[in-house]
């Protein structure tokens, strides 16, 4: 029991969790999120996918979205997000759900860290409560277990809003705009859609930020990709 205990609260494993975090959140900031060329490529037989996007007057597939922001079309883009500073579509998804998981998972880790070290206090506050570092410390404690907790509330939100997306097949933008219900017909089972966004069957590399992702070769009207 003990040494279940020392596991959970090894910093080690914080730091491997902070890591993985960072690694994701620096890629999914640089990291292409699916801009189309000026002149792409239509393949002959799937020119009737593609439409031409009323803004910047070019060919595009029929799930892309033009981002006012960035000023280009992404392919099935979800949102612009401002915490990356980049778009997320088709090739950053997998990293921005990432992102998310490791946020929420390094939060948790560090409210369970917090908890511990506010139990570890009580002893000392009843002996020394008028010591400067015992006082602010439990004050600073306090404080940062209510803005974890904030936290661990909005990114457990998003993570949850994100997955649902994926396994119904839609994007944030279709969900606003009401428009694809077309386009999510046929249904794919959610291993299908998990696996196309990660661009991988190998559910234990959903969860790698190191590696680079190859869209999976799948039949257009099943495809979430050119």
């Amino acid at each position: 029991m003990g040494l279940r205990i020392h596991f959970v609260v090894d910093p080690h494993v914080f730091y491997g969790i902070a890591m993985f975090c960072l690694v994701a959140l620096v890629r999914a900031s640089i990291t292409d999120p699916g801009r189309l060329p000026e002149n792409p490529k239509i393949p002959h037989g799937e020119r009737e996918f593609w439409e031409l996007c009323n803004k910047c007057n070019l060919m595009r597939p029929k799930r892309s979205h033009h981002c006012s922001r960035c000023g280009h079309c992404v392919r099935r883009m979800d949102h612009h997000c401002p915490w990356i500073n980049n778009c997320v579509g088709e090739d950053n998804h997998w990293l921005f759900l990432q992102l998310c998981f490791y946020t929420e998972l390094l939060t948790c880790y560090a409210l369970m860290f917090s908890f511990c070290h506010y139990y570890y206090f009580l002893p000392l506050k009843k002996r020394n409560l008028d010591l400067f570092v015992v006082r602010h410390e439990l004050a600073i404690m306090r404080l940062a277990a209510f803005m974890g907790i904030t936290m661990l509330v909005g990114i457990t939100g998003l993570f949850y809003t994100q997955l649902i997306g994926i396994i119904t097949d839609t994007t944030s933008i279709e969900k606003m705009s009401n428009c694809c219900e077309e386009i999510s017909r046929p249904r794919k089972p959610w291993q299908q859609t998990f696996s196309e966004v990660f661009g991988t069957r190998w559910k234990i590399l959903w969860f790698i930020p190191f590696r680079r992702r190859q869209p999976l070769r799948v039949p257009y009207h099943f495809a979430n990709h050119v």
